[in-house]
């Protein structure tokens, strides 16, 4: 499958923003977001919104370095929140976003968090494209209302959580969480008709392989499904096989960068 072009996900971000606004219009604000513990639906849109406009003043800045996200980390839980003044602010901030990023060119430099130093910005009309897609799914499980994704876009993202896992924050040792890495240690994800991707956590770090024998574990679905399966969203037409316990804790420590910051 062909990954989406530079302009193929910034316009992911404003039609991601306008589909989960679409989900969510009639809405009552204050319902919780199971996916999300802690949030209602306002508070989703919030952090949705703050992404987007955090993103922006960082592409537009040129930032080389991190840029205050307040409204990123612990959206305000207002009891009163509005549709009809939330719905187009993030709809205004997706466009934003879109047209900063086209602006900058794919190859301009700005910081990034997975970067130690500015890299290309087109990693943040992905990053976009992706987070607004998850939280849509969120929003639309919230709603009752049914999630689909276009297949490149979710194959895209698939890959982009496969990088992330290869980071060491991903792998290093942790007080708090078995160590990942060992002997044996092999995954495999399928989609069927699609692709398949492995990795082997038996040497020093994780690597992406093109094949694996005998995994210890393997997952397999649709591929929209199997990203949600990563995300830690229903996923009910994901089937695991084999160390279950293995694929829980590489999720886990795959998606380190998820986690709440540290008060």
């Amino acid at each position: 499958m062909t990954p989406p072009t530079f302009e193929r996900q910034c316009d992911a971000i404003v039609t991601e923003t306008e589909r989960l606004t679409a989900h969510v219009r009639g809405a009552d604000l204050s319902a919780p977001v199971r996916t999300c513990p802690g949030w209602n639906l306002g508070q989703l849109l919030l952090h949705i919104g703050g992404d987007h406009r955090w993103a922006e003043e960082i592409v537009r800045t040129r930032a080389a370095g991190p840029v205050a996200d307040d409204l990123v980390d612990a959206p305000p839980a207002d009891p009163r929140a509005d549709g009809a003044v939330l719905l187009p602010w993030l709809t205004e901030g997706a466009a934003r976003l879109s047209a900063t990023l086209r602006a900058a060119a794919p190859d301009s430099l700005a910081w990034n968090p997975s970067a130690d130093r500015p890299a290309p910005v087109r990693f943040w009309a992905r990053r976009m494209a992706y987070e607004t897609a998850v939280h849509r799914a969120d929003a639309a499980l919230a709603a009752g209302q049914p999630f689909t994704l276009d297949s490149d876009l979710a194959a895209d993202a698939v890959e982009e959580w496969l990088e992330f896992s290869t980071f060491p924050e991903a792998h290093a040792s942790r007080p708090d969480l078995p160590d990942l890495l060992g002997p044996g240690r092999t995954l495999r994800f399928e989609v069927p008709g699609a692709g398949t991707w492995h990795v082997d956590l038996t040497g020093e770090r994780p690597v992406l392989r093109a094949g694996s024998r005998d995994p210890a574990a393997t997952a397999r679905g649709p591929v929209t499904d199997l990203l949600l399966y990563f995300y830690r969203r229903p996923a009910p037409a994901v089937v695991t096989r084999g160390d279950t316990a293995l694929l829980d804790l590489w999720r886990t420590r795959a998606g380190f960068w998820l986690e709440a910051p540290d008060d």
